[in-house]
């Protein structure tokens, strides 16, 4: 062999060599946006995931219908309730280490939701679970966007942001196959393995960072925020069992109300506010938070009794109703990754605007239920709402954002995201009392102890009362009755919603921005 053949052979392998370097180098950039991504959809699939499991957790546990509504309720009110607080927290203390932490509470919870033997403990673990998930939440944007820089920060906020909406797309689906097929506790127990993994991972791969700015955390406005909304939420919630004028309902609206005014009197006075409520002023800051505070209740907290309805009136399986909720989800997605491509550029007061009317037209369209409507009666229904939440949710974050001083960006960020859980939280209360309160009067006449059947059928004893029930058109017209008005309520919600956002929001549409993305997805779940 020649020299100059030994030194080309030897050119070639070095640049072999150095091309698989870098391709090496490529991959291991990417892990960071792994480890995010991974707690991203765990914490997003457990806000809809439990959705077809609870009539089995109804059955399983004999657990009342205000047991199932805080399953689902109380996860969603403590991560909004505790998201800008914990966003404070981990500028303060580190991002990397909020967001570990928060994993592990979140596992933690998981396996004690999936080793619970009865309604309380369940409710309790999915409040720590909520804490968890805000600890996540809270972390995730700010934690890719220091990883990630110029075109590449691009790119990881369009896999992070396809990642929320496939958790969406997924949820009810995935809930109904492990349901159906493992059990209603593995919905739980399969967070442990995913949680292990992302915490490996996030800190090996994951460098810390947190904002050298930040001073303090707001303690007081955090605590009356969170009692505020608890409070509230609870009265909503037992107001549809024992009235609304019963003791219990109007002394914790009472808390509630006094509560909500001590946080706006420390807000006004603080130094280092959680929220300064002086954005509010902005009309179009105001429209987007009363659009960002709907969106989520009026679309999607009614789905907890559509599934009721799917499983025990129309016979279907967790699988089934998971798929009929799928179209919902799906077009949602669809929808807003077209809005993100091609509307960017348009106003946020026609996009978010036009969004909320169609959530209001597609929920009104599935108020037509009768004692012979099939599953496909809300089919349509959900087409127009996924529809409308893919146009409204990709600008409500951007808007926000571009409406307050560049200073205050985050926390209109961190205010959009607790509104949108928060309205979640309502709605569920908020139609749960409809949809009970109506259930049963359309059996007051029909059965002997209307409160009774009512709790039989919306808790762990659906299949015998329906069962014992002579006239067969009797159940189905009570839980069309039901629905009926808890969708026409979330409707009439949303439009008024879309005519308050239209009318306020006037700036035009900010230019994207890779570093404020907008999952494309609901939350909520």
């Amino acid at each position: 062999m020649d020299l100059s053949q030994f030194f080309g052979d030897r050119c070639r392998l070095t640049a072999l060599a150095v091309r698989d370097d870098r391709r090496r180098t490529d991959m291991g950039k990417w892990w960071p946006l792994t480890a995010v991504c991974l707690g991203t959809f765990m914490l997003l699939v457990d806000v809809n995931i439990v959705t077809v499991a609870l009539p089995d957790i109804a059955m399983g546990m004999k657990a009342s219908f205000s047991s199932l509504q805080w399953v689902m309720d109380v996860y969603a009110l403590v991560l909004a309730a505790l998201l800008m607080g914990a966003g404070a927290l981990a500028d303060l203390v580190g991002r990397r280490k909020v967001y570990v932490s928060g994993l592990a509470l979140f596992a933690l919870s998981s396996l004690v939701c999936g080793l619970a033997p009865d309604a309380v403990v369940l409710v309790g673990a999915r409040a720590v679970q909520g804490a968890g998930a805000a600890m996540m939440f809270a972390t995730t944007v700010a934690l890719v966007n220091a990883s990630y820089e110029g075109r590449d920060r691009g790119v990881a906020f369009g896999v992070w942001g396809a990642v929320n909406g496939a958790a969406a797309g997924v949820g009810p689906l995935l809930g109904g196959l492990v349901t159906q097929e493992f059990g209603w506790r593995w919905i739980f127990l399969v967070n442990l393995p995913v949680s292990v993994l992302a915490v490996g991972l996030t800190l090996r791969v994951v460098r810390e960072s947190r904002d050298p700015a930040a001073q303090r955390i707001d303690l007081p406005g955090v605590a009356l925020f969170v009692l505020a909304a608890g409070a509230v939420t609870y009265a909503l919630t037992r107001a549809g069992e024992n009235g609304w004028t019963s003791a219990t309902t109007l002394g914790m609206f009472t808390i509630g109300t006094a509560a909500l005014i001590a946080f706006v009197v420390v807000e006004i006075r603080a130094r280092h506010s959680l929220l300064d409520l002086r954005l509010f002023r902005n009309p179009t800051f105001a429209g987007i938070m009363i659009a960002s505070l709907v969106m989520s209740g009026a679309a999607f907290a009614y789905l907890l009794y559509t599934s009721l309805w799917l499983q025990s009136v129309q016979g279907l399986s967790a699988i089934g109703a998971g798929l009929v909720i799928l179209p919902m989800s799906g077009l949602s997605f669809v929808t807003s990754w077209l809005t993100g491509r091609f509307l960017h550029r348009v106003s946020p007061r026609w996009t978010v605007g036009a969004g909320m009317l169609l959530i209001g037209i597609g929920t009104l369209s599935q108020a037509v239920l009768t004692t012979r409507s099939g599953w496909t009666a809300v089919i349509p229904g959900f087409a127009i709402t996924g529809i409308g939440v893919g146009l409204a949710l990709p600008n409500v974050t951007a808007a926000a954002m571009g409406s307050v001083p560049p200073e205050r960006s985050g926390m209109a960020a961190g205010a959009v995201s607790a509104f949108r859980q928060l309205g979640y939280a309502l709605g569920i209360a908020v139609l749960g009392s409809v949809f009970r309160a109506t259930l049963q009067h359309s059996l007051e006449g029909e059965v002997p102890d209307p409160a009774a059947m009512t709790e039989a059928l919306t808790g762990g004893q659906a299949a015998q009362a329906i069962s014992q029930v002579s006239d067969a058109t009797v159940v189905p017209a009570a839980y069309a009755a039901g629905l009926n008005a808890a969708t026409m309520t979330a409707a009439a919600i949303a439009l008024a919603a879309a005519v308050a956002t239209i009318a306020l929001v006037r700036r035009p549409a900010p230019a994207p921005s890779p570093a404020a993305p907008e999952p494309a997805t609901a939350s909520a779940p």
